[in-house]
C-alpha cells in the first residue's frame, strides 16, 4: 500500500518509494537522507500536525508537512 509521509501517524513505518516536488525541496530531502528505499519511522507529531519528527538512517529529522507531502511511502498492510 502507498501513502504520503504526511499521512503517517505516530508509530507508522515504511520505505520511501519516490520523492517528488520542485527542485529545491527535492534536493533538500535527498540531502537529508530521504532517498528511495530508505526506511522511515514516524516518532512525534506536533499538536497542530506540523512539524513532524521521523527517524531515517539512524537519526531524528524534523520535517514540515509540505516537505512530507513530497515523499511517497510503501507501507505493509
Amino acid at each position: 500500500m502507498e501513502k504520503k509521509l504526511s499521512e503517517f501517524t505516530v508509530g507508522d513505518e515504511g520505505t520511501v518509494k519516490s520523492v517528488s516536488g520542485e527542485g529545491r525541496i527535492r534536493r533538500r530531502l535527498f540531502d537529508m537522507g530521504i532517498t528511495p528505499d530508505a526506511k522511515i519511522v514516524m516518532r512525534k507529531l506536533a499538536p497542530l500536525g506540523d512539524p513532524m519528527e521521523v527517524t531515517v538512517r539512524g537519526y531524528e529529522l524534523t520535517l514540515r508537512k509540505t516537505e512530507a507531502d513530497c515523499v511517497i511511502m510503501t507501507v505493509a498492510d
